[in-house]
């Protein structure tokens, strides 16, 4: 967690600073962040230059990354510039991605400004766009310079937002705290303290990342949910029911818990634990048997795969999970039912 610095924005950018001498700063924002967010930084930066995008998952694909580096290159920034990516995952992604292969690489440091960004996807080095419609299709792994973090940007958010985020802290204490899964279950979203559940995700995923940063073997357990989560999102992605990124990974917790249980990894009881709370926050998604094959046929491009076979990572009892696990076809129609019928 050494490049992770959590606290009053102001204080811990001007610490960053002081510790770093860039040529330029380019600060890439969406209209939201820039208008919430943006005062709250722009003024600890000398002369910076504003990169805006439009928000929204539909927007991380190769078109957008080229009117990024189209703007870096009409500013003449060189590789000594520094890129400040302000925003919540999107911003995050393909502004770090845009970032690492500008020159072939120049520094960036995330400032996430969403729950989803600050307890998931700034911390761990994945950077990427979607491609074809697949999630994350093109990346890399690079590690930003800093990663600073103020919980004071989640007043910014709707509701809808927060609770989006809320499922990756979720998932991190399925795979490795049972104790804090038993602190969080009985409180409501809006009793959470964000503060120290924002300090416990940094921490469990700084230590999972840095034992395997490229995601050989152990990180694999941070996508529990996702498989199958991944393939909801796309599936829905663009159409009338789209579904923002927490609320499929809740759907796909539920049923990965399932599968999880199918394999004889979870008990009855703890299934039934985690299906009752991701449903007090999340609702039931509108998911009907017709949906099915085409959201396991998205699952053949999951990144877990391994020769066709699509491999899962599910939990081994509530805080605790294991990777590498081979599900089928029919299994992933088993569990997409168990959650349509529940």
């Amino acid at each position: 967690m050494n490049n992770i610095k959590i606290g009053q924005i102001e204080l811990i950018v001007k610490d960053f600073l002081k510790e770093n001498n860039y040529t330029n700063y380019i600060i890439l924002v969406d209209e939201k962040t820039k208008k919430h967010c943006l005062p709250k930084v722009i003024g600890c930066f000398d002369h910076p230059k504003i990169i805006q995008i439009k928000s929204s998952e539909s927007q991380k694909n190769l078109n957008t990354c080229i009117k990024i580096w189209e703007a870096m290159t009409h500013l003449y920034l060189d590789r000594n510039a520094l890129m400040i990516n302000l925003g919540g995952g999107v911003i995050g992604d393909m502004g770090g991605f845009c970032a690492s292969t500008y020159k072939r690489g120049i520094d960036f440091i995330q400032i996430p400004t969403t729950l989803l960004s600050q307890v998931d996807a700034s911390v761990g080095g994945k950077l990427g766009i979607d491609f074809q419609s697949f999630k994350n299709h093109i990346g890399v792994f690079k590690v930003p310079k800093s990663v600073l973090i103020d919980p004071d940007f989640l007043q910014t958010l709707p509701l809808t937002e927060l609770r989006s985020g809320f499922a990756e802290v979720i998932k991190h204490c399925l795979i490795l705290d049972r104790a804090m899964w038993n602190q969080i279950k009985r409180k409501d979203l809006d009793q959470q303290d964000w503060e120290i559940l924002i300090k416990h995700s940094v921490e469990l995923k700084s230590k999972v990342t840095e034992e395997d940063p490229t995601e050989k073997g152990l990180r694999k357990i941070l996508n529990f949910g996702h498989t199958l989560g991944h393939a909801i999102e796309t599936y829905f992605l663009g159409g009338k029911h789209h579904l923002l990124h927490g609320e499929a990974i809740a759907t796909g917790m539920i049923c990965e818990s399932y599968l999880s249980f199918k394999h004889g990894k979870l008990s009855t009881e703890e299934l039934n634990e985690i299906e009752d709370f991701i449903f007090s926050i999340y609702g039931k998604i509108n998911l009907k048997s017709e949906h099915f094959d085409s959201i396991i046929q998205l699952t053949a491009q999951d990144k877990k795969n391994y020769k066709n076979e699509v491999r899962f990572a599910l939990l081994n009892g509530i805080g605790s999970c294991d990777y590498d696990l081979k599900v089928s076809k029919k299994e992933m129609y088993e569990a997409l039912e168990f959650y349509a019928q529940s």
